[in-house]
């Protein structure tokens, strides 16, 4: 659908969305939601969502991996859900309508956030038609499901997370823990639906949408997961352009978000809605202040790596364009038209790109990409033709030189061409001046396209080539550890610079297993060697790739005589898969 604003709020342009859920995992932010199916008169709503970011501006589509097909016994409303983890595994709660009639709770599991998702049980969870299931869990483990619309009920869940332990309970709706609602004596409090259970510091809060209609956002709190609960306000006021309102709530790289949506898109209304988030911080006293929706979101945690393979569905910002499940997996950009667009926020080329290179397909004769700097008639800084490759999903890769892209800025691709469908992308990356993958990058092969070239192993282990790659066509795999510091490794003794900051960003996933990995510098000088750990630790797994991120400020006193970057794990020898590493 086409958008006219230049804003970040709503984050999602490509479709309407609603009801959202985030979950924090692995250094990204995963966003469940619903999905309002254009020119919807009523809750029209067949499948799920899901997105994910790791700078809370450029979201990554990964499509639709649960759908109302997703559950046999289901026929209609695929309404608000949220997404936990849990013992390896991911589970997605949502309400449907049965086809025997009334709604109904159901589970998703996944080992994978972004699925596929299967019915985890065949049957419903949860039978008393009533919606809205949030799932939170406590400290010494203890999971509870609460739900409702119009009553609130709370059940503690299994340590299996799909089966119940004892019945339902009904949560008393007073107007001491829930406020005071005029005018409707059947409803004498302002809790109305869609509540979000968390904990912080001790106490219990529950955000819930309040009054309909128009809805407005409000929360309680608690000792107790069970109540009794205290009113507090209002975190946001009815508003929008949307008569409902569904929040979520995750703290993330030391921030905390808030998440909701409205009808800010054009076509938006109360049942073509849209996802949008707000950064904020909580009163001195644990109170979450009173939060405005806006058109310029939250601000960008870091930047984006243009150096390493980014999915052309990581989008800020969109015109035009709309997505589509990849034949090469994963989704691509596609139905691009002349003069559409899409902007990348907060690309840090560094010392300078100097090629440009996309994954494309086209089943007429092409078009254009322009590459533009901080606006879509900004500094051009390069122009790859496309030309037709006899499908739509029929794939080639093109390159086209690139200058004047250096330091941090947003990225915007211009689509030019003639009338109609012009062609589709599946993926992009930059290369530039230094280390060969481009702007500083001081990793001679970070693509791990040339094999094993440049890479060694840091104690045992035997490095190879190995197509399970996450970008590219190729990765390097290491078997044969024998202790959990042995890692693919590289040495960058003649690339570092004493006191300087590095930013480090690798793919990584196990051969088997789930370890923590991280990537750690180690540094020898005067005859000392110390480790610099480059990036957090972050779990791993044999289902997909986890990117390990972070900066770290490298500095040694005497003279430097080795330094070598090495992944590592917290503990076991588990055969690690490495790809499109990163070091500026």
């Amino acid at each position: 659908m086409p958008a006219a604003a230049r804003a970040d709020n709503p984050i999602v342009q490509t479709i309407y969305t609603a009801d959202p859920a985030p979950l924090v995992y692995n250094g990204r932010v995963y966003l469940y939601t619903g999905h309002d199916e254009d020119g919807s008169t009523n809750y029209t709503m067949r499948d799920w969502r899901v997105w994910s970011s790791a700078d809370m501006v450029n979201w990554t589509d990964h499509g639709s991996p649960m759908s109302l097909s997703t559950f046999s016994w289901a026929s209609s409303d695929a309404w608000a859900g949220q997404t936990v983890y849990r013992n390896g595994k991911f589970y997605w709660y949502v309400p449907v309508r049965m086809s025997s009639g009334g709604n109904a709770i159901g589970v998703g599991v996944s080992d994978s956030p972004t699925g596929p998702f299967r019915d985890a049980l065949g049957r419903p969870l949860i039978q008393n038609s009533e919606i809205d299931p949030t799932v939170f869990i406590d400290d010494d483990g203890q999971a509870y499901l609460y739900y409702g619309n119009p009553h609130l009920w709370y059940v503690k869940l299994n340590a299996d997370m799909i089966s119940t332990n004892g019945s339902p309970a009904q949560i008393p709706l007073t107007t001491a823990g829930f406020g005071t609602r005029t005018g409707n004596t059947s409803r004498p409090t302002l809790f109305e639906e869609g509540p979000w259970v968390y904990k912080r510091n001790g106490l219990y809060y529950n955000v819930f949408a309040a009054r309909c209609c128009s809805e407005y956002i409000a929360y309680s709190t608690a000792t107790s997961p069970t109540g009794p609960w205290t009113f507090r306000g209002t975190v946001m006021a009815s508003q929008g352009a949307s008569f409902t309102n569904h929040p979520g709530v995750v703290d993330f790289n030391g921030g905390s978000y808030f998440f909701y949506h409205n009808g800010a898109l054009p076509g938006g209304s109360g049942y073509t809605r849209s996802v949008a988030v707000e950064k904020f911080s909580y009163n001195a006293d644990g109170t979450i202040p009173t939060l405005s929706m806006t058109t310029t979101g939250a601000p960008q945690v870091g930047t984006l790596n243009p150096y390493v393979r980014q999915e052309a569905e990581t989008i800020a910002w969109e015109n035009g364009v709309e997505t589509e499940p990849s034949s090469e997996g994963g989704m691509n950009v596609g139905w691009i038209e002349n003069g559409d667009n899409i902007k990348v926020k907060g690309v840090a080329f560094g010392a300078g790109a100097t090629t440009f290179t996309a994954r494309v397909a086209s089943a007429t004769s092409g078009g254009r990409i322009e590459l533009h700097l901080d606006g879509v008639n900004g500094t051009l800084a390069g122009t790859c033709t496309v030309a037709g490759t006899g499908g739509w999903q029929t794939w080639a890769t093109v390159t086209c030189p690139v200058s004047g892209a250096t330091g941090t800025h947003d990225l915007y691709f211009k689509y030019t061409g003639g009338s109609g469908n012009l062609f589709n992308i599946n993926w992009w990356q930059f290369a530039g001046t230094s280390g060969g993958d481009g702007g500083g990058n001081l990793l001679a092969n970070g693509t791990m396209e040339s094999g094993t070239s440049g890479w060694t192993v840091f104690g045992a282990g035997t490095l190879a080539g190995s197509n399970v790659a996450h970008g590219g066509s190729q990765a390097l795999l290491l078997t044969g550890r024998t202790a959990s510091w042995n890692g693919p490794a590289q040495d960058v003794t003649s690339k570092l610079t004493n006191g300087r900051s590095y930013a480090t960003s690798v793919w990584v996933r196990s051969q088997s297993g789930t370890p923590s990995a991280k990537v750690t510098l180690a540094v020898t000088a005067n005859g000392t060697t110390n480790y610099v750990q480059l990036t957090p630790a972050a779990t791993v797994n044999a289902n997909g790739w986890t990117q390990l991120s972070g900066a770290a400020t490298v500095s040694w006193t005497g003279t430097l005589t080795g330094a070598t970057l090495y992944v590592e794990t917290a503990a076991g020898t588990d055969g690690l898969y490495l790809d499109d590493a990163s070091l500026q």
